[in-house]
């Protein structure tokens, strides 16, 4: 199966981003035909402050129902193209039996037909201090998911994750258990923290799950109340031995890789971490007191 990592420089302008996102893909699809494109992290905005993100944010349908114009979009491209097509993530408004002062950061996942099979809420909040001092809160304005979720395409099982989630390495081992062998992670990864541990980051975690990590990410500059920040880019795959076999240049594009299941199966028969990880499984806790 090929695989698609769009890589945007969006900004606070909705429209201008869908835009930018329909190019992109069509752009993928003409060259390389794959079989899953996979958006970056809040592809529907990006800066602009709270206002903004309200303004972005969409109120996700029951599936099957009719929803704001980046789901459309995103199921119109799937359909259109016949492809499994990974939202990355949006800004999701609350919808019943949520908190109404907190938006998610949200990613839905459509199938050829344009149905939605997968949805999973950033678990993760992004509350950093950066080397340069400038502050990040996600948690002032989002709110947290509270399970992990997989969906199947062209026979592969995939995990979904989204930026900081993969700071922790156990939700990866955790989605391993659940049958993955494919990890998303789209995201917006600062310029400061992207240069000295995105790709390591993405290498270990394909490595100890001997997982595929799929990472659509935003490049470049955007203004956030007016000050400019910037986001590192570097899109990428890379294979379960922790090879990078793809990656997106500087500025707006995509990368293409082609997973090979088989390859996923050797490398976990010849090392087996995860029968060995189930076979020692101790409370590590009590074992650091000694107990």
């Amino acid at each position: 199966m090929r695989v698609s990592v769009i890589q945007m420089n969006q900004g606070s302008e909705k429209q201008a981003n869908l835009d930018q996102a329909r190019r992109l893909v069509d752009a993928a699809m003409a060259a390389d035909r794959p079989g899953l494109v996979s958006l970056p992290e809040t592809w529907t905005n990006l800066g602009g402050g709270r206002e903004s993100r309200q303004a972005a944010a969409e109120v996700l349908p029951a599936p099957g129902d009719s929803g704001g114009p980046a789901y459309e979009l995103m199921r119109g491209l799937a359909r259109g193209h016949g492809i499994h097509l990974h939202g990355g993530s949006m800004i999701e408004a609350p919808g019943p039996g949520d908190d109404p002062e907190r938006l998610y950061n949200t990613t839905v996942v459509f199938d050829p037909e344009g149905r939605e099979i997968a949805r999973y809420r950033k678990i993760h909040m992004f509350d950093i201090v950066a080397p340069d001092g400038t502050g990040y809160r996600e948690s002032a304005l989002y709110g947290a998911g509270d399970r992990l979720v997989t969906f199947e395409a062209g026979g592969i099982t995939f995990g979904c994750t989204i930026c900081y989630d993969m700071r922790f390495a156990e939700h990866y081992v955790a989605l391993r258990r659940m049958g993955a062998e494919a990890i998303l992670v789209p995201s917006n990864f600062t310029l400061q923290t992207g240069k000295d541990h995105w790709e390591p980051l993405l290498k270990a975690r394909a490595i100890e799950t001997q997982c595929w990590i799929i990472a659509a990410a935003s490049t470049g500059q955007y203004l956030e109340r007016g000050q400019p920040r910037s986001v590192y880019g570097h899109s990428l795959v890379a294979d379960p031995w922790g090879h990078v076999v793809a990656r997106a240049s500087d500025g707006t594009g995509w990368a293409t890789a082609r997973i090979d299941p088989a390859l996923t199966a050797r490398l976990r028969r010849d090392m087996p971490v995860m029968e060995h990880r189930t076979a020692r499984r101790i409370d590590l806790d009590a074992a650091a007191r000694g107990a």
